[in-house]
Protein backbone atom coordinates (compact mmCIF):
# COMPACT_ATOMS: atom_id res chain seq x y z
CA UNK A 1 0.00 0.00 0.00
CA UNK A 2 1.24 3.52 -0.62
CA UNK A 3 -0.43 7.34 -0.11
CA UNK A 4 -0.26 10.34 -2.68
CA UNK A 5 0.58 13.49 -2.15
CA UNK A 6 -0.98 15.73 -4.96
CA UNK A 7 -0.85 18.97 -6.17
CA UNK A 8 -4.18 19.15 -8.28
CA UNK A 9 -3.96 16.46 -11.03
CA UNK A 10 -0.32 15.71 -10.43
CA UNK A 11 1.47 13.27 -7.99
CA UNK A 12 4.33 14.49 -6.03
CA UNK A 13 5.35 11.70 -4.10
CA UNK A 14 3.54 8.07 -3.46
CA UNK A 15 5.59 6.66 -0.38
CA UNK A 16 4.48 3.65 1.40
CA UNK A 17 2.17 3.71 4.32
CA UNK A 18 5.11 3.86 7.15
CA UNK A 19 7.12 6.46 5.65
CA UNK A 20 3.84 8.83 4.94
CA UNK A 21 2.65 7.96 8.55
CA UNK A 22 5.95 9.38 10.10
CA UNK A 23 6.16 12.46 7.34
CA UNK A 24 2.61 13.03 8.31
CA UNK A 25 3.55 12.95 12.23
CA UNK A 26 6.73 15.05 11.71
CA UNK A 27 4.66 17.61 9.67
CA UNK A 28 2.28 17.81 12.24
CA UNK A 29 5.11 18.42 15.24
CA UNK A 30 6.94 20.99 12.66
CA UNK A 31 3.73 23.07 11.98
CA UNK A 32 3.61 23.64 15.91
CA UNK A 33 7.31 24.71 15.96
CA UNK A 34 7.10 27.33 12.77
CA UNK A 35 3.80 28.33 13.79
CA UNK A 36 2.46 27.98 10.64
CA UNK A 37 -0.24 25.40 8.55
CA UNK A 38 2.45 23.06 6.47
CA UNK A 39 -0.23 23.06 3.53
CA UNK A 40 -0.17 19.60 3.46
CA UNK A 41 -3.88 18.45 4.06
CA UNK A 42 -5.22 15.69 5.68
CA UNK A 43 -4.63 12.29 4.24
CA UNK A 44 -8.21 11.00 2.93
CA UNK A 45 -8.34 7.71 1.26
CA UNK A 46 -4.57 7.30 0.79
CA UNK A 47 -4.64 10.54 -1.09
CA UNK A 48 -3.92 14.35 0.32
CA UNK A 49 -3.97 17.83 -1.60
CA UNK A 50 -0.31 20.24 -1.06
CA UNK A 51 -1.86 24.05 -1.20
CA UNK A 52 1.05 25.39 -2.90
CA UNK A 53 1.30 28.73 -1.66
CA UNK A 54 0.68 27.38 1.93
CA UNK A 55 2.92 25.08 1.72
CA UNK A 56 5.91 27.87 -0.38
CA UNK A 57 5.43 29.89 3.40
CA UNK A 58 5.99 26.57 5.37
CA UNK A 59 8.97 25.16 3.70
CA UNK A 60 10.36 29.13 3.62
CA UNK A 61 9.84 29.26 7.53
CA UNK A 62 10.69 26.05 8.32
CA UNK A 63 14.15 26.47 6.67
CA UNK A 64 14.75 29.33 8.61
CA UNK A 65 13.86 27.94 11.69
CA UNK A 66 16.58 25.19 11.23
CA UNK A 67 19.09 27.62 9.93
CA UNK A 68 18.97 29.27 13.28
CA UNK A 69 19.02 25.91 15.39
CA UNK A 70 22.14 26.32 16.90
CA UNK A 71 21.13 23.08 19.52
CA UNK A 72 23.27 20.04 18.04
CA UNK A 73 20.33 17.30 18.60
CA UNK A 74 18.01 19.56 17.51
CA UNK A 75 19.50 20.33 14.41
CA UNK A 76 20.15 16.71 13.95
CA UNK A 77 16.61 15.64 14.76
CA UNK A 78 15.35 18.16 12.11
CA UNK A 79 18.16 17.71 9.24
CA UNK A 80 15.86 14.82 7.97
CA UNK A 81 12.24 16.14 7.81
CA UNK A 82 13.43 19.30 6.59
CA UNK A 83 15.71 17.95 3.52
CA UNK A 84 12.17 15.43 3.05
CA UNK A 85 10.21 19.27 3.07
CA UNK A 86 12.84 20.50 0.70
CA UNK A 87 12.84 17.72 -1.76
CA UNK A 88 8.93 17.91 -1.91
CA UNK A 89 9.31 21.61 -3.26
CA UNK A 90 11.59 20.82 -5.82
CA UNK A 91 9.56 18.31 -7.23
CA UNK A 92 6.28 20.64 -7.00
CA UNK A 93 8.42 23.38 -8.82
CA UNK A 94 8.11 25.64 -5.98
CA UNK A 95 11.39 28.33 -5.42
CA UNK A 96 13.14 27.81 -1.97
CA UNK A 97 14.33 31.06 -0.49
CA UNK A 98 17.81 29.75 0.70
CA UNK A 99 19.65 33.74 1.21
CA UNK A 100 18.01 33.81 5.14
CA UNK A 101 19.65 30.13 5.68
CA UNK A 102 22.82 31.17 4.05
CA UNK A 103 23.30 34.54 6.11
CA UNK A 104 22.99 33.13 9.57
CA UNK A 105 25.21 29.84 8.25
CA UNK A 106 27.95 33.43 7.16
CA UNK A 107 27.05 34.62 10.08
CA UNK A 108 27.62 31.85 12.62
CA UNK A 109 31.07 30.80 10.78
CA UNK A 110 32.57 33.64 11.23
CA UNK A 111 31.50 34.24 15.01
CA UNK A 112 31.73 30.23 15.88
CA UNK A 113 34.31 29.29 18.20
CA UNK A 114 34.79 25.73 16.47
CA UNK A 115 37.77 25.76 14.19
CA UNK A 116 36.02 23.51 11.96
CA UNK A 117 32.59 24.35 11.68
CA UNK A 118 30.34 22.86 9.31
CA UNK A 119 28.64 24.73 6.13
CA UNK A 120 25.54 23.06 6.40
CA UNK A 121 23.54 25.02 3.71
CA UNK A 122 25.19 23.23 0.80
CA UNK A 123 25.03 19.41 2.75
CA UNK A 124 21.37 20.27 3.43
CA UNK A 125 20.87 21.11 -0.81
CA UNK A 126 22.40 18.54 -1.31
CA UNK A 127 20.96 15.82 0.42
CA UNK A 128 17.39 16.87 -0.50
CA UNK A 129 18.71 16.34 -4.08
CA UNK A 130 19.40 13.14 -3.30
CA UNK A 131 15.92 12.36 -1.93
CA UNK A 132 14.65 14.02 -4.96
CA UNK A 133 15.48 10.67 -6.93
CA UNK A 134 13.48 8.75 -4.15
CA UNK A 135 10.58 10.58 -3.99
CA UNK A 136 9.45 11.18 -7.77
CA UNK A 137 6.99 9.34 -8.77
Amino acid sequence: MSQYYDLGDRTLWNPSNGASRLFMSQVTVYQAEVGLPSGIGPMEADECQIDPIAFATFVDALLAWHSKTRHAVMATLSEGFVATVLALAEIANIEVSWQAAKRAESHYLKAASDPHPKEWTAALQQKSRELVRHMAP
